[in-house]
């Protein structure tokens, strides 16, 4: 994938995964694309370490599943480690 598709993969995945973590009204644009990006890394692990046959670098639904996946452990981790309870 090109950088563009990463960006916007980013931004979807990141998106994505602060709704489901409900943390949509506090993360801007640059925010949701960079833990949309490091989320999906995050996921692609998480996939490939459970045997889903997921790899990082190609697009699929499975892709995106994995990549909120990973996004949401990403925003939980920062929700701990920032004392946020939301």
């Amino acid at each position: 994938m090109g950088i563009l598709s990463w960006i916007i993969f980013g931004a979807l995945v990141g998106w994505l995964a602060s709704l489901v973590m409900k943390r949509d009204a506090q993360m801007g644009a640059l925010a949701n694309i960079l833990v949309g990006i490091v989320g999906s890394f995050i996921g692609g692990w998480i996939g490939s370490t459970l045997g889903l046959g997921y790899t990082t670098g190609e697009f699929s639904v499975m892709g995106v599943i994995m990549g909120v996946v990973g996004a949401s452990v990403l925003l939980f981790v920062i929700g701990l480690l920032s004392g946020s309870r939301r």
